[in-house]
Formats: structure tokens, sequence, C-alpha cells
């Protein structure tokens, strides 16, 4: 199957607007993508033109994105192309969306802290196992003796 696979990097240009569906979640927000260049004749950088998607997020993503993206957030958003004609009161109209498959912040442009989004319980059966133990353990008598390698730099 042949299909259009782009990476926009841009700006949320509307806050992202939540839905509950039979076939499940999804959300949607406009995404601005504005090309630069440097100009030349004046030594400085320009803004080009702006391109506007919409972009479609469903399932998990969809509920992550409505939680964590807000307008003007810079994000990276990868997914299918799909450009659309209609016609409305006569007049003929295009529309670029994006069916998103991984949406995220620009690290490039800021700094976002990750949270893992937390799933339902799907049953007693997964609330009987112990949670594991994370932390890291402290050093034995043995261990706190001994200089750590690791950390030795020459």
């Amino acid at each position: 199957m042949n299909e259009t696979i782009i990476c926009a990097v841009g700006n949320v240009a509307t806050q992202p607007v939540y839905r509950e569906l039979p076939t499940g979640p999804s959300a949607r927000f406009r995404l601005a993508v504005t090309s630069r260049y440097l100009d030349r004749a004046k030594n400085e950088w320009t803004d080009g033109h702006t391109n506007f998607f919409t972009v479609w997020a469903n399932r998990q993503l969809a509920t992550n994105a409505a939680a964590s993206l807000n307008v003007g957030d810079p994000v990276v958003v990868q997914g299918r192309l799909k450009v659309r004609s209609d016609v409305r009161d006569g007049q003929s109209w295009m529309s670029a969306d994006l069916e998103a498959t991984s949406i995220g912040h620009d690290l490039a442009r800021g700094t976002s802290a990750f949270r893992r989004a937390s799933r339902p319980e799907p049953g007693a059966a997964a609330s009987a196992q112990p949670e594991p133990e994370w932390e890291t353990p402290p050093p034995t008598d043995s261990e706190s003796q001994q200089p750590d390698q690791a950390a030795v730099v020459t």
C-alpha cells in the first residue's frame, strides 16, 4: 500500500479538541508549519509561508495529546498525509490532514517532562501481583569500601 508518511515540525495553533467516539478516543488540532530562511540582504532570519495541517490522533495517542498539548507548543508530528478537496458553497477547497502516528514536543526549542499514562486495571488478577521494587538498594559494607571504577575519570 502506498501512503505518504511525513514528519512536520511546527507549533500547535488550536487547543486540541477531544472526543469519545464509538470507535474510541479521538483528538484533533491545527498545526502551523512556517518555513524560515536567511535573508542575505538583511543578514537575518525571515519567516516564509505558513502551512496549516489538521492533525488527527486516535486511541491512546488522542488521550495523551489532549492532556499534553497547548496552543503555541512546539511539536514534531509524524503521520500519514491526506490531501482532501471539497466543494463548499460553490467554491473548491483543499485541506491537508495528518493522521498522526507519533506526536512529541520539539526538544530543540524547549524542555519537556515525560510521564507515563496510567492504564486502567484489567482486573483483580493484576492487583494480586506485588509491585516490583524499583529503588536501587543501598550498597553493602563490602561494596561501599571499594572505589567506584565507573566514576573514575582520568
